[in-house]
């Protein structure tokens, strides 16, 4: 298993899974290794330490891991790639969140969300797409919408 230290051209730092350098060289030709935060496919590896493993008889660390959400990670108070790193993070813990807690209702979002607030529908979180007129008019409606810019490998199945 190689895990490579990658790079989009839009300089966002992130970390692929491969089963070989080869593997990795074929997924980039096949344009399927994208960014997870801009989904660009211009992707480098940069030069990253090995991880080794150097004695089999330390005591393992035993680590609870939070799962980052914006309300648990921290920011760097200095400027620079640590602080472009931690936002990005937490941006995508927050998307990661708001996919897991709403309901894709693609087109209809601006149906469904006029029912809900209408009272015809049960409220619920629902996500999807609509027009900058229709959500200015949802809006203008007293109806509270956030545009959400999704990376597409979010969108659908991970590989």
């Amino acid at each position: 298993m190689k895990v490579l230290d990658l790079q989009c051209s839009n300089q966002h730092l992130f970390e692929g899974w491969f089963a070989s350098e080869d593997d990795y060289s074929s997924q980039c030709l096949r344009g399927i290794v994208l960014c997870p935060v801009c989904a660009d496919p211009g992707i480098v590896k940069k030069l990253s330490a090995p991880r080794l493993n150097l004695s089999s008889t330390r005591e393992p660390k035993v680590a609870t891991a939070e799962k980052p959400t914006p309300a648990n990670t921290t920011v760097p108070p200095a400027g620079g790639r640590d602080m472009e790193t931690a936002l990005a993070t937490a941006w995508m813990a927050m998307t990661r969140q708001v996919l897991a807690n709403t309901v894709d209702v693609g087109g209809e979002f601006a149906e469904e969300a006029r029912k809900m607030h209408y009272g015809e529908a049960e409220a619920r979180g629902i996500r999807g797409k609509t027009t900058l007129e229709q959500a200015q008019e949802l809006m203008d409606e007293g109806i509270a919408v956030v545009p959400l810019l999704l990376p597409e490998s979010l969108k659908g199945p991970l590989q």
